[in-house]
């Protein structure tokens, strides 16, 4: 029971943190933890780090939007077009032999950390609510689908993605960038997380409560430091959680 609890302990660090910082999916960082070091089934893991993600996404995504720093309109329209292309993706992976660029979402991980640490998001509100309502809402259809339909493929690489593109493709302020992000994450993890206890039955009631309130704790801490930091401070608090999550991630499956 003590190691069971140390091992979610420092799972739920990890995930908080990146979820809290960058709206990472707890799912990259909870799972391989639980496989290598508590001996869990794959699936059964994923299952727990999804249901961890529900209430540290979602309590993040209220402390972005206390602090006036989530685009829920977008969002909402980006969240229903990802959940139908995810479903789409994972048909279409099903029909193809070999699970390529397994190690996408752990890579990506770490290349958007350094990211943020060489050239950080300095993008403004002001400049954001530049952007043509209609303009903005093509690019939420269009970038979810294409979201939407890799992490169904790849089964991986959602928080992520959902990052790289709103600050890059859509021209999104960081924070608010995260706020949409985590916003749109603690709908797709309870779709999740739902799904495979309805199919795969019951957890470990005990490695589920200790991942939850883990995560649940320092995605509360992380999101609280990134909405009262200056933009410089944030890209790089953030680009320093990512490499460091990506490296302990890359270790962890090195003994798996």
């Amino acid at each position: 029971m003590l190691i069971k609890f140390i091992v979610c302990l420092i799972a739920g660090l990890g995930a908080g943190l990146g979820t809290g910082f960058a709206g990472m999916s707890a799912a990259a960082v909870i799972t391989p933890m639980l496989v290598t070091f508590l001996g869990m089934e794959t699936y059964d893991a994923v299952g727990i780090a999804l249901a961890s993600d529900v209430l540290a996404s979602a309590v993040s995504a209220w402390t972005y939007k206390k602090n006036g720093n989530l685009d829920v309109k977008n969002g909402l329209i980006m969240m229903i077009t990802v959940l139908l292309f995810t479903v789409v993706g994972s048909w279409v992976s099903s029909l193809v032999p070999s699970r390529t660029m397994g190690s996408f979402s752990v890579f990506m991980t770490m290349m958007l950390g350094v990211k943020f640490i060489v050239r950080p998001v300095m993008t403004t509100k002001e400049a954001m609510a530049q952007v043509d309502a209609k303009k903005r809402t093509i690019q939420s259809i269009s970038c979810g689908a294409m979201i939407g339909f890799i992490c169904g493929f790849i089964g991986a690489g959602g928080g992520m993605m959902m990052l790289l593109i709103l600050t890059t493709v859509m021209g999104y302020e960081l924070k608010t960038a995260v706020g949409t992000s985590v916003f749109i994450m603690a709908f797709t993890a309870l779709t999740g997380s739902v799904s495979h206890f309805a199919i795969g039955g019951a957890p470990d009631w005990w490695t589920l409560i200790f991942c939850i309130a883990s995560t649940l704790l320092f995605a509360r801490i992380a999101a609280r430091f990134a909405n009262k930091a200056k933009p410089v401070t944030l890209n790089r608090a953030t680009g320093v959680v990512l490499v460091t999550l990506g490296a302990v991630i890359l270790s962890v499956n090195m003994f798996t």
